[in-house]
C-alpha cells in the first residue's frame, strides 16, 4: 500500500486516514507496511541528477505565459524543447529530453498502444518550478524500488503510460506489465469523481457494495452472495475475478452503487 503524497497544496488534511479506513473496512489487506511517496523524496532527486548529469534533461526557464502560447495537444503542452540549449532564468522546473521515435507497449485489456513523444507531447517535466517532483518521474522510481511487476489501473491514465516507459528506458528498470481498466462513468460519460459531484461509497453497507462493484465489472456474482459475509464475497471474487472481460472496455455506465450512509443510490446523472 502506497500513499502517493507528493504535492501538498493539493492534498486535504485527514484524507489518507479517511483512504486507509475505507480500504480497511472494505477488506482490503497489503503485505507490509503503509509506505508514503514523500519518503523517497531521495531517490526522486537522485533519479533527475542523474538524468541531468547524462544530459538527458535540462532545465526549463519558460513562465506559464510562454507556455500557453505554444502548441497544445490531449496531453497539454507539446513542449518543442525552447530551453534545450540552455536557459538563464532563476526559477526553473527540469524537463526530460524525449525523442519522436514510437513508445509501443501492449496493454493487458486495451490492446497495442503507441505514442510519439516529442511530437505529442514534448519534453516533460519531472521537477516542478516549486521544487515538487513531478508524478511522472515518482511513480517510475517508486514502482522500481517496490519492486512492482504489474500495474493496474483506470484507462484515464493511459495517456501517461508511455512516458514513463521512457523514463524507466532512461534509468534502467523492469518495465512492469500494464492493464488499464476502464472507468465508471455517470450518464453523460463523466468519470465518476468529486469534480463531477459523486458521492461517495457506503462505510456502513460493505458487502452489499462489493457485490454491485462484481456486478459492474461483469464478474456475474453468484445469487447466494446477497446477504453473505464480506469475507465470503472476497473468497468467491478471488476464486472466480475474470479480468479479461474489460478487454476493449474504456468506460462502464455506472447507477447502482450504494451512497454513503443512505439507502439510495448513485443516480445515473451528473
Amino acid at each position: 500500500m502506497r500513499v502517493e503524497d507528493i504535492d501538498p497544496p493539493r492534498e486535504q488534511s485527514g484524507s489518507t486516514k479517511q483512504i486507509l479506513d475505507a480500504l480497511e473496512i472494505y477488506g482490503f489487506e497489503w503485505d507490509g507496511p503503509v509506505t508514503y511517496q514523500s519518503a523517497s523524496r531521495r531517490s526522486h532527486a537522485e533519479a533527475v541528477e542523474s538524468l541531468l548529469q547524462r544530459g538527458l534533461a535540462y532545465p526549463c526557464g519558460c513562465s506559464r505565459r510562454k507556455l500557453a502560447d505554444m502548441p497544445h495537444g490531449s496531453l497539454g503542452v507539446i513542449y518543442p524543447g525552447t530551453c534545450r540549449t540552455g536557459c538563464t532564468e532563476s526559477d526553473i522546473a527540469i524537463r526530460v529530453r524525449t525523442d519522436d521515435n514510437v513508445m509501443a507497449f501492449e496493454d493487458r485489456l486495451q490492446g497495442p498502444q503507441s505514442q510519439r513523444l516529442e511530437s505529442e507531447s514534448g519534453d516533460f517535466v519531472i521537477l516542478r518550478k516549486d521544487d515538487l517532483i513531478a508524478y511522472q518521474l515518482a511513480v517510475v522510481v517508486d514502482d522500481n524500488l517496490q519492486a512492482i511487476t504489474d500495474v493496474v489501473r483506470g484507462i484515464d491514465l493511459m495517456d501517461s503510460t508511455p512516458r514513463q516507459l521512457w523514463l524507466q528506458r532512461l534509468l534502467d528498470y523492469p518495465t512492469p506489465n500494464y492493464a488499464h481498466i476502464p472507468v465508471a462513468t455517470n450518464a453523460i460519460k463523466q468519470k465518476l469523481s468529486k469534480s463531477h459531484g459523486a458521492g461517495a461509497i457506503s462505510l456502513d453497507r460493505s458487502a452489499e457494495t462489493l457485490v454491485a462493484a462484481l456486478q459492474v465489472l461483469g464478474q456475474h456474482p453468484a445469487n447466494d452472495l446477497d446477504g453473505a459475509s464480506q469475507a465470503d464475497i472476497w473468497r468467491w471474487a478471488q476464486s472466480n475475478w475474470n479480468i479479461d472481460v474489460l478487454t476493449q472496455i474504456s468506460e462502464i455506465p455506472v447507477g447502482h452503487i450504494p451512497l454513503a450512509n443512505t439507502g439510495k443510490y448513485v443516480p445515473n446523472s451528473p
